[in-house]
């Protein structure tokens, strides 16, 4: 149980103080850990190896069975353990056991895992050292029955090595590339061998809920001219998504607080004294896709330049539960990268042709630098040069804001570096069929490879001056579009198509932003108050933009859809969890969002915040928005749901048999307190991907001013205490004023500090 392993760990740390002072004069590794409200860490360390051990043993106290799957699952060992054919979840989408084995087995490359560690700064490896220091003293403090129940006893909850860390890096730099396309690369053989057995299909980011929110305020429109933050990523409620809260202080004054994943030796997100920031996933493509011409003689030999070139074939075996035989398998890689196959989607691999992937982020190590110096930048210029010099940041737009009243958006990542001369040169005929996914090159021609630009820490990355970074004193914010807009004021100039799509619609909950904060700045300058209303204000403008209007069309209603039009007449139009028909709408839009010629004012580039709207309601439009509403009223009663149920009597959280309601709706409800939820088999809905970490950060005279609230809590242990108090909390919309300074760590500090060593 979490308090018996805890209550060892405490245990034990009784000894390490006792041995402190004698382990820092021999210059052994140690950290002071320091427990607040909800089980936050307070983590110091004189150096960066101590600072990486106190972070991977306070992490391993509240997670330590999701961290050891994690590494298991890194290391190409989930069909031994689990089995081939169980499912768990791989960047953010489920898949089976052996595709996953098979794609950790090829794609990472540790051998140049290892060389490319040797360039890391000092800092970085001692980091990466003390975290495997740090998790292997926890496994032996806690000793067997010291281990959680829920892994208790299993072979893959063991040490780790060096070599752990740098998978499961890499694996964190491929979450929204290559990881998504795992069963298409592990699955891709050549023509004439046995068709794959597993479902494999191209993900769209925005089909798989990725997303996040996030606003940088600058002086002239805060209540006290200085600069905030608010920080709303959307992220898993389960697997090793999670974010995990924390608080560091490290050697020569570094010391931010917030959150990292799992494996993640310091904080990624969050702030310092003078500096706080977000990150959202952006709309850039860190890969692109290239279709082969193969050799007519052999189809593992591609033609580049009118020349054979023959893929480089590996092996890999992965062990099975013992009795059953070792699996292997050969899969092939170009210069382009890996082949791949997605049937379903007209990507094969023919005796013609095949298709490969080129990812920015593969060997990328270069985060663990980028955010550490945005750890002790103080002002958004040194964030911003923190992000351009090192292009480390993989695959999020980064937006900041400082004490000095300074805000910053910054789409600058690894990305690859193609122009959209270059893309329309070196398109196919079936590129226009990949648009909206990923960029589609010509792989018979080597001139369509990446252009290598001077100055940028890695050969094909494209310049941070060829992407988009904005400055102001206002506010900019990013709900996942592209870089276009980030104030509707003052539009960024058109880029490489790379980046994302210019000048096109933009998402519901991307609209609902710009005019929520709009609302809220017509209201008064930002202050704490304001920026909470805005983070929880769980309006939908899907329901703003269509109810009122369809209600018009009731008079006319007769039957199930005379009862819907009653119980919509009668919602607030939010997501709330005392929102009565919310669930109705909820169902409802789907089914009327894909009527064709829905809006009567089509989308105008010239108002992206207000178009399209005005629905269409004249004639047979209006007849099939009511014959839509009777067919949702009609499955939901078949169903046995209420068309006026509270919304947190819908979507709810278990804790144990307290059932906890979770306010906030899909995104494509223009909701921007996103909950993504699947329904479980009692018909309510469970919150699987949405708001996780909400940080509002602001500056006094003294320094960080934050509220915040981790949604799903900081241990995924149900014997612990912190497994679901944050979540109730979020529950009550009650905000927690984080302890930064040391008297406030002091007050709110739920046992003694606690050294450990070895």
């Amino acid at each position: 149980m979490m308090r018996n392993f805890v209550g060892a760990a405490a245990a034990a740390a009784v000894v390490f103080v006792a041995q402190a002072g004698a382990a820092e004069a021999a210059g052994r590794t140690s950290a002071t850990i320091t427990r607040t409200t909800y089980g936050i860490p307070h983590i110091e360390a004189r150096d960066w190896r101590g600072v990486g051990f106190g972070v991977a043993y306070a992490y391993a106290e509240d997670n330590l069975c999701l961290l050891a799957e994690e590494f298991a699952t890194v290391a190409g060992e989930r069909s031994k353990h689990f089995g081939p054919e169980a499912k768990a979840v791989l960047g953010f989408e489920e898949v089976d056991n052996l595709s996953s084995d098979v794609f950790f087995r090829a794609v990472i490359d540790l051998p140049a895992l290892r060389e490319g560690a040797k360039s890391l700064s000092p800092r970085a490896r001692d980091l990466m050292a003390g975290y495997v220091a740090g998790y292997n003293r926890f496994l032996k403090n806690a000793g067997a029955d010291g281990i959680p129940a829920a892994c208790r006893g299993k072979a893959w909850v063991r040490p780790i090595t060096d070599d752990d860390m740098l998978r499961l890096n890499e694996k964190q730099m491929l979450l929204a590339s290559s990881l998504n396309l795992a069963p298409a690369i592990a699955n891709a053989v050549p023509p004439g061998s046995p068709a794959p057995k597993v479902a494999i299909h191209m993900p769209d980011p925005k089909e798989l809920g990725m997303g996040s929110n996030g606003w940088a305020f600058g002086g002239d429109v805060t209540a006290n001219g200085r600069g905030m933050v608010i920080g709303n990523p959307h992220f898993p409620w389960k697997g090793p998504n999670r974010f995990w809260q924390m608080h560091v202080k490290g050697p020569k004054g570094y010391e931010v607080m917030g959150v990292g994943l799992a494996g993640t030796p310091m904080p990624t997100l969050g702030f310092n004294r003078d500096v706080a920031w977000t990150h959202t996933v952006t709309e850039a493509r860190h890969f692109t896709l290239y279709q082969l011409a193969l050799d007519p003689a052999d189809p593992t030999r591609y033609m580049v330049d009118g020349k054979s070139e023959a893929m480089t074939a590996q092996t890999v075996t992965v062990p099975m539960p013992e009795g059953t035989p070792a699996v292997t398998r050969t899969l092939y890689s170009t210069r382009f990268g890996p082949v791949f196959v997605i049937p379903a989607r007209g990507i094969g691999w023919t005796a013609q042709s095949a298709f490969a992937l080129k990812d920015a982020n593969r060997g990328n190590q270069r985060g663990i630098e980028t955010w550490l110096r945005i750890g002790e930048a103080k002002n958004v210029g040194e964030v911003r040069a923190a992000v351009s010099e090192t292009l480390g940041i993989p695959w999020v737009n980064t937006i900041a804001a400082d004490r000095h009243g300074d805000a910053l958006h910054a789409d600058v990542t690894a990305v690859p570096n193609v122009s959209a001369a270059k893309a329309k040169a070196c398109a196919t005929p079936i590129s226009g069929l990949f648009a909206e996914l990923a960029i589609l090159l010509d792989g018979s021609k080597s001139s369509c490879d990446w252009d290598a630009a001077p100055g940028t820490p890695a050969p094909g990355l494209m310049p941070a001056g060829d992407q988009a970074a904005t400055t102001v004193k206002t506010w900019l914010t990013n709900s996942n579009d592209s870089y276009w807009i980030s104030n509707p004021a003052i539009p960024h100039r058109e880029l490489s198509p790379i980046l994302g799509q210019y000048a096109t619609a933009r998402s519901l909950r991307t609209r609902s932003n710009f005019i929520e904060t709009a609302a809220i700045l017509d209201s008064g300058k930002v202050d704490h108050a304001r920026a909470q209303a805005l983070a929880f204000g769980n309006a939908s403008l899907a329901a703003d933009l269509v109810v009122p209007e369809l209600l018009t069309l009731c008079p006319a209603a007769e039957g199930a859809a005379a009862r819907g039009c009653a119980a919509l007449a009668k919602w607030d139009r939010r997501f709330d969890a005392d929102s009565r028909g919310a669930r109705l709408f909820r169902t409802l839009w789907p089914k009327i969002g894909s009527i064709k010629g829905l809006w009567a004012v089509p989308f105008d580039p010239a108002d992206p915040v207000n178009t399209p709207r005005d629905l269409a309601t004249e004639g047979e439009s209006g007849a099939n928005l009511l014959a839509a509403l009777a067919s949702v009223v009609t499955t939901m009663e078949e169903q046995g749901l209420a068309l006026d149920s509270r919304w947190g009597d819908e979507q709810l959280v278990m804790a144990g048999n307290d059932a906890i309601p979770i306010h906030g709706g899909s995104g494509w409800l223009g909701v921007l307190n996103m909950q993504e939820a699947d329904r479980a088999a009692n018909g309510k809905l469970i919150p699987r991907h949405g708001t996780s970490y909400i940080q509002i950060v602001g500056f006094d005279a003294k320094g960080p001013v934050a509220d915040a609230i981790l949604s799903y809590s900081q241990s995924t242990d149900p014997a612990s205490p912190h497994a679901y108090d944050q979540t109730r909390a979020y529950a009550e919309k009650r905000w927690h004023r984080l302890p930064f300074h040391r008297a406030d760590i002091r007050a709110a500090a739920i046992g003694k500090p606690r050294r450990i060593s070895e």
